[in-house]
Parts: C-alpha cells; structure tokens; sequence
C-alpha cells in the first residue's frame, strides 16, 4: 500500500477551501449588493430630472436627465439590436446624445444640436473583452432622447433585464467546482492506493 499523498491533500484542500470562499463572496456579498444596486435602479425612473452628469456615476442609471448640446461635433451609428442602428451625437463637452433609431445601416440624417430630455444611459462602448480587464476606467454615460431627432424610431425605455444578475449562478458554479474536485481527488487516492 502506497503513502498517503499529504503534499496533494494540502493543495487540494486549499483549492476547494478557496473555491468554497469564492461562492460564498458572491453568495452572501456580491448578491445582496447587486439587489440593492438594482432596487435604486428601478427607483430611478420616478425620481425628478437632474441636469446631466459631468463625471460617470453608476447609480445614476435610468435616471431622467436634460442637457443642451450646442453643436454636435461628431454623429455616428451604433449597433441597436432589434432597433437595428441608433443615432449618436457626441456634443464635445463630455454630453453623448443618442437621438433615436433606424433600420437603414445607411441612414444619414443631421441633428443640429439643441435641449434634451431623456433618461441616463450607457454610451457604447468600444474596450475589448481583454482590453477592460486592464482598463478599470468607468464606463462613459450617455443622454437617451425621449423624443427621436427627425427620420428616426424612438428610443427604447429603460430596462432594468439589460443589467446582469449573475451572483447566484457565479456561487454555484464554485460550488460545483469544489464539489467536482473533492470527488476527482478521492476517486484518483482510491484508485493509486
């Protein structure tokens, strides 16, 4: 009969001990925190207007806003999914308006700028999957207008699904992988001894 594999138990038990920890993190912190983000998320909506943020806040999401762009610098369309393509002005100062959708990938309509009113959105963003891990800067804010600009669809409403909730699936997932590597390192010492 062969010795007790002490050095692998060690390892083996670090790695359940720490996948274990992990589930527990997104179980008992990650979650609750992502509820209450997402309660004040669908409070938003209700709450009066605010002038438009200079700086990216998060919890300003879906959030009524107004704005004036004075002279749009820069339109361009972006991915809509369903909607087909939106309409984004970037007005240089920080304001990004998008004004509205279209089906036409060629459409060429001219927004001249002038006051805003919507709600506080996500601008798109163009970071890599890979490129976010190093980039840790917050994700810009975007103004989306309640009334489209001329020649396009309106605007969708804020959607509280189109924020991921994903901790309890992240915790069972750990969970999962402590309980797999429990039974791949007992089934590999029963069959060595």
């Amino acid at each position: 009969m062969k010795r007790f594999p002490i050095v692998s138990t060690i390892v083996v038990g670090l790695a359940v001990a720490a996948m274990i920890a992990l589930g527990l993190w997104q179980l008992l912190d990650r979650a609750p925190r992502k509820e209450a983000y997402l309660a004040q998320l669908a409070a938003n909506p209700s709450r009066p207007a605010i002038a438009f943020p200079n700086a990216p806040d998060e919890t300003l999401l879906f959030r009524r806003t107004y704005a004036t762009c004075t002279r749009p610098d820069r339109q361009r369309l972006a991915g809509a999914g369903a909607a087909g393509f939106r309409l984004i002005a970037d007005c240089g100062n920080g304001l990004i308006v998008q004004l509205g959708t279209t089906p036409d990938p060629m459409f060429k309509g001219r927004w001249n700028g002038g006051a805003v009113t919507g709600f506080i959105s996500h601008a798109p963003d163009a970071r890599s999957l890979i490129g976010s891990l190093f980039d840790h800067s917050p994700q810009r804010l975007m103004l989306v207008a309640d009334t489209p600009a001329p020649g396009l669809g309106a605007n969708g409403r804020p959607d509280l699904s189109s924020v991921p909730n994903n901790h309890l699936s992240y915790a069972v997932q750990w969970f999962l992988f402590a309980a797999i590597a429990v039974v791949i390192y007992v089934l590999a010492v029963r069959r060595r001894r």
